[in-house]
Formats: structure tokens, C-alpha cells, sequence
């Protein structure tokens, strides 16, 4: 991480000011005036791993004011602190066997937003198993289509599955993937209709079913069933199967009954994946929304957040990534009793750190 300070009158080093930030907000630190009250009142034990000097005549180590905290995070670069965060969550744990499946999704800061500028937006890369790999702003006049390369760019996608929402139905997006070596799960709506109406109409009826899945949850019955068909359309790149996902919901307590039809299309070939390897990756797009986006809403009240000082309420997202992707790493489901237990013992950040 570069240091941006300029280097006259530095106290305290850069790098243990920002590990101090990451262990505040593993602890549950959800602002930057709690991560200065973190840092305010670890004992000495706690300061000394984090980085911080000794004074040489009392050998006691001074912690950071809180202003001094605020001041070093406003300045940090976000891209290159997500960068990080992502690398030492890549080390961290080795990914597990098989196909790499990343989602891709953007999320709005509600809480910054001012009378002069626009929320900040951000827009995230994590694998389906709940990893951040990396995140990156999206500019204020524009959305989140051209930030989508970019953001890639420094993965290794090499035989990995992209999965987005309807807006990377991108012809552009397709190009670039199968230029990476990388494939990808494209939902076809209305926003491409001549795509829609190709998939829509071809003979789903006449096709065999290659999955379905029976759930009982959230006070419904659901049944999903998937079809496949190998198709290949010249205005879509690389373009190999079309698929068709019905969705069946009864509600338990009303009874009412619900039909959603989803169509897709893939450039895997014909066999490269199994009906029930499709179902899990379409199914499991939305973990970015249910395991990181809504965590970072309603456990860290990100939307509430009225940071809004230079880079702050970017770093603070890229924290708040790293405390959701530590703890699920550790076999964590539920972040908030994860950030409680953390908070309990001052030297258990340190230990998910691994600096003790």
C-alpha cells in the first residue's frame, strides 16, 4: 500500500495504521470514529503486532488519536487497498477444487451521497463461495458496464465462470471473457430482444429436463426445474447452449401460487457441466447479494453510513469486505455473531490476521 502522507512529522507507521483500521472493523467496527476507539483502547500487547513503535524513553507505545485514524484512511487508495485485500484473502486460504465461479454486481452507497456528488458506487468480483477477489469504483457519470473489464483485469480467469445480472448481457463482455480463456452464464431479457426472442421461442417442450430441485424455505415451496439445448447465435459471441430455468413458488401461508421462466445463455460447450453444476452457478449469482451486500447493509449499516470524506466511504466497504471474508474463511456463517466473538478477546483480530 503506498503511503500518501507527506514525510515530515510521521509518528506512526502507514502500515500499522491501516492493520489497526482491518482489526477494528474484524472486531465489529462499523465507523471510523469506533475504529479510532479501537485503537484508543488496545493495550499494549495489541499495539506492539499491529506495528506500532515504542517510545524510546518510556518504552510504552502512544496508540494513534482517533483524528490521526480518520485522516490516514480518507487518504488511502481505495484500488490499491482492494487490491491488497483481495491478494491476502487469495493466500490466505487455498480456493477449493474444481471450476472457479466469480460473480460480478454492483452496489450503491446510499449514505454518501451529498448535495454536490453522487453516491459512491462500487462494483465487486466474489466467488460463490463468499471470497471478495476484488472491487473497484464506478465513475459518477457513467454505470457499472464500463467498469466491468477493468475490474477483471488483474484475476486469473483461466477456465472460470463469470455470472452477472441482465445489465453484462454485453456483447463486449462476452468478447472480452472468451478472450481471458473464461466463460460465462448471461441472462437474456428484454434488453437484448432479439437474443430473448431466439431463446424464448425455441421448442423448450420438446427438450429433456436436465435438473430439478425441491426446496422448502422462507414459508414457500419452490420447484426449479432446467433445461439445456446446444445454440449458437451469430450476434451473441461464443454463444454454445441456451438454457431455460422455470421456477414453481407456493406460498405456505397463502397459498398463492407463482410461475417465473428465466432464460440464459452460456458459452460452455455442450457437457462441460452437468445439469445440477448449471442450477447451483445460476442459483448462486445472488450469494453476492445475500452474503456480502446485504451483510454489509444490515450487520455494518452501511447504507446508514454518512461517510462521505474524500475515499473514506470506499475504504470502509473494502474493510468491511475483509472482515465478511476472513470470518467466512474461518467457517463463519452468520457475520454478526462471527464480529461478537472477535470483539470479545482483543487479540482474536490479531489471530485472524495472523500476526499472533
Amino acid at each position: 500500500m503506498p503511503d500518501p502522507r507527506a514525510r515530515r512529522g510521521i509518528r506512526h507507521p502507514w502500515a500499522a495504521l491501516l492493520t489497526a483500521a482491518a482489526a477494528a472493523v474484524l472486531a465489529g467496527a462499523a465507523s471510523v470514529t469506533a475504529i479510532g476507539e479501537w485503537v484508543a483502547d488496545a493495550p499494549q500487547r495489541v499495539l506492539a503486532p499491529l506495528g506500532f513503535r515504542p517510545d524510546p524513553l518510556t518504552g510504552l507505545i502512544r496508540p494513534p488519536h482517533a483524528t490521526t485514524v480518520h485522516l490516514a484512511l480518507a487518504a488511502a487508495d481505495g484500488d490499491a487497498l482492494d487490491r491488497a485485500i483481495g491478494d491476502f484473502l487469495q493466500k490466505r486460504k487455498a480456493p477449493a477444487p474444481g471450476r472457479k465461479v466469480i460473480a460480478v454486481d454492483g452496489k450503491t452507497l446510499r449514505g454518501s451521497r451529498t448535495t454536490k456528488q453522487p453516491a459512491t458506487a462500487l462494483i465487486a468480483a466474489m466467488t460463490h463461495s463468499g471470497q471478495v477477489l476484488t472491487q473497484r469504483q464506478i465513475d459518477g457519470k457513467s454505470n457499472e458496464i464500463p467498469a466491468f473489464a477493468p475490474l477483471l483485469d488483474g484475476l486469473d480467469l483461466t477456465g472460470a465462470v463469470i455470472t452477472a445480472d441482465t445489465l453484462h448481457t454485453q456483447h463486449d463482455h462476452a468478447a472480452y471473457l472468451h478472450k481471458r480463456g473464461t466463460h460465462y452464464l448471461a441472462v437474456a431479457k428484454r434488453n437484448h430482444p432479439g437474443l430473448h426472442e431466439r431463446v424464448r421461442r425455441l421448442p423448450w417442450r420438446d427438450i429433456r429436463l436436465d435438473h430439478i430441485e425441491r426446496t422448502r424455505a422462507h414459508h414457500r415451496d419452490e420447484i426449479r426445474r432446467l433445461k439445456t439445448a446446444a445454440f449458437a447465435h451469430h450476434d451473441y459471441p461464443h454463444a454454445r447452449q441456451a438454457l431455460q430455468v422455470v421456477c414453481w413458488r407456493r406460498d405456505l401461508g397463502t397459498g398463492k401460487q407463482t410461475i417465473e421462466r428465466i432464460h440464459l445463455v452460456t458459452s460452455l460447450p455442450p457437457g462441460a457441466a452437468t445439469g445440477s453444476q448449471l442450477a447451483a452457478w445460476i442459483r448462486g449469482h445472488w450469494r453476492i447479494e445475500n452474503q456480502l451486500h446485504h451483510v454489509r447493509d444490515r450487520t455494518s449499516h452501511e447504507d446508514a453510513s454518512k461517510i462521505r470524506t474524500r475515499h473514506l466511504p470506499r475504504v470502509m466497504a473494502g474493510l468491511r469486505n475483509l472482515a465478511i471474508g476472513v470470518h467466512r474463511q474461518d467457517g463463519h456463517t452468520n457475520i454478526a455473531a462471527a464480529l461478537r466473538h472477535t470483539a470479545r478477546n482483543p487479540l482474536r483480530p490479531l489471530t485472524a490476521l495472523g500476526l499472533t
